[in-house]
């Protein structure tokens, strides 16, 4: 069977990686394998690759002086050329990864294109721009119809059926697990947050969650956000907050020492992202005999769970006691950001949504750290710094505290290898390529007549009570916070 891989690019990076285990695994299972790209790869591939320019991002084609036919005309034909020329044929399976993302203008219109040529498709979504993330949602595109499906999560996967496609059309596609490797021999002092920390990561809560560790030990981010991306001002910020008040976090490790002398010094592996689409950070850490803490994203875990995994040392929330918080002041701030939200998506903000918010924050006693935007979290951690008596009544209400504060990976070793064999067992490089396998029989085998209704699936998406600023992928906050340590610093000054 011939099987063509096709994707924005091959940076570094999670979709990246999974096309080129895909791509390796296809091929050692007799497939003919091409990667289809629109930027050459960093690296050199063991796979053939055909660079397509068109396909790269419409930001990447906006700032090249190449003079390129822009239309989804020329980038069919640009993708049926690389089959041609490689096979002497089209593909059994043009295997799409992330293509409704509006990251190239051109792809979907193109995409029809060669459906209608007789290319059967396969589209494997592994984000969701209805996932608040409305900076890449496509307002005047339709998705794709009568073709195949796949997904990383059962959420997705219950979205999309509730938003009319058909069970026979659609393939649950979850990643394979590698194992890390970790130097031996190294002082275990540091909980590792293995990651490029973009807002969605929510770093401020790891910084949190730094007043809690053991003394003599430090919680470690791994890599920066690309040096183009909007959440680099963010991100200085919480380094800028770590110093100030002198937290035992270090930044960038991951520039200066390699994966597995990092997982060497790990007492554990900590997790504060609030918005995840498979959640490797999950799984990756028991490979190598370390545990995970953290926050527990429902979505990812419930199907990590479903196999037999157990995760008793995360949260669902940090529960922050209201007393510490002006609840007109939060009500304002967010209320504010799901009007910004919904304006992005073009839908009107109903008062009954409004309401809903409203009656949460005002019917509870605490509310949840990771729901807080950045300027908020910024006070708390202020607070539990220099207030003794504050961060005793956060303590309180939330037990992992306690136990982040006396941790010890020798205690956990049994559950530590429980999960590491469940993993193993659910999540092998074997298990992922005998999905594949039988998504392509069925693209391949099964005409399917059926669409997305956009508007039910960004309505199962878009829950009030699931809003977390920091995880909103457009919002403005980082110029706010700038705004606020300037004007702090002016009057430390006066």
């Amino acid at each position: 069977m011939y099987i063509a891989l096709l994707h924005y690019h091959l940076l570094r990076g999670g979709v990246s990686s999974v096309i080129r285990h895909q791509a390796a695994l296809l091929k050692q299972a007799g497939y003919q394998v091409l990667i289809i790209t629109g930027e050459a790869p960093s690296d050199l591939l063991d796979i053939p690759a055909a660079i397509v320019p068109l396909l790269a991002y419409d930001s990447v084609r906006a700032e090249s002086e190449a003079s390129l036919s822009e239309t989804p005309e020329a980038l069919a034909q640009g993708i049926r050329d690389a089959m041609q020329s490689h096979w002497g044929r089209v593909a059994d399976v043009l295997h799409v990864h992330n293509p409704l993302l509006r990251k190239n203008k051109l792809l979907l219109p193109a995409l029809e294109l060669l459906q209608k040529g007789g290319v059967n498709l396969l589209l494997h979504n592994h984000d969701f721009a209805e996932d608040f993330r409305p900076d890449v949602y496509n307002t005047s595109q339709n998705y794709p119809e009568n073709c195949h499906f796949g997904v990383i999560n059962r959420r997705d996967y219950s979205f999309l059926h509730r938003s009319g496609l058909k069970k026979e059309g659609l393939h649950f596609l979850p990643n394979a697990v590698l194992p890390l490797q970790a130097s031996r021999g190294l002082e275990r002092r540091r909980f590792v947050y293995p990651v490029r920390a973009i807002r969605r990561k929510n770093i401020g809560e790891a910084l949190f969650l730094s007043l809690f560790i053991p003394k003599g030990t430090s919680i470690a981010i791994t890599l920066p956000p690309a040096q183009t991306s909007s959440d680099l001002r963010c991100y200085q910020f919480w380094k800028q907050v770590a110093v100030e008040l002198s937290l035992p976090v270090e930044f960038e490790v991951g520039l200066r020492e390699s994966i597995a002398d990092i997982m060497g010094t790990a007492q554990a592996v900590l997790t504060t992202s609030v918005q995840e689409g498979f959640g490797f950070a999950f799984l990756e850490p028991w490979t190598v005999d370390v545990a995970v803490l953290g926050r527990r994203i429902g979505t990812v875990c419930s199907d990590f769970e479903r196999d037999g995994l157990q995760f008793p040392y995360l949260y669902d929330s940090i529960d922050i006691p209201m007393a510490y918080l002006s609840p007109p002041l939060l009500r304002k701030k967010l209320e504010h950001i799901l009007a910004e939200l919904y304006g992005a998506y073009n839908l009107e903000l109903e008062t009954h949504t409004l309401k809903t918010l409203t009656d949460n924050i005002f019917s509870q006693e605490v509310f949840d750290f990771g729901k807080l935007d950045e300027e908020f979290q910024m006070d708390i951690i202020e607070m539990a710094a220099s207030n003794s008596i504050a961060r005793q009544d956060i303590i309180d209400i939330n037990p992992f505290l306690q136990t982040l504060a006396t941790w010890d990976m020798a205690a956990h070793e049994d559950l530590i290898q429980t999960n590491k064999e469940l993993v193993a067992l659910h999540y092998s490089m074997e298990h992922a390529l005998n999905q594949l396998q039988m998504a392509y029989t069925r693209v391949t085998s099964t005409p399917v007549q059926h669409r997305i209704s956009k508007s039910v699936l960004l309505d199962l998406f878009l829950d009030p009570l699931k809003l977390y600023p920091v995880g909103i992928t457009h919002m403005g906050s980082p110029l706010a916070i700038s705004r606020l340590r300037n004007q702090s610093a002016s009057e430390a000054g006066n």
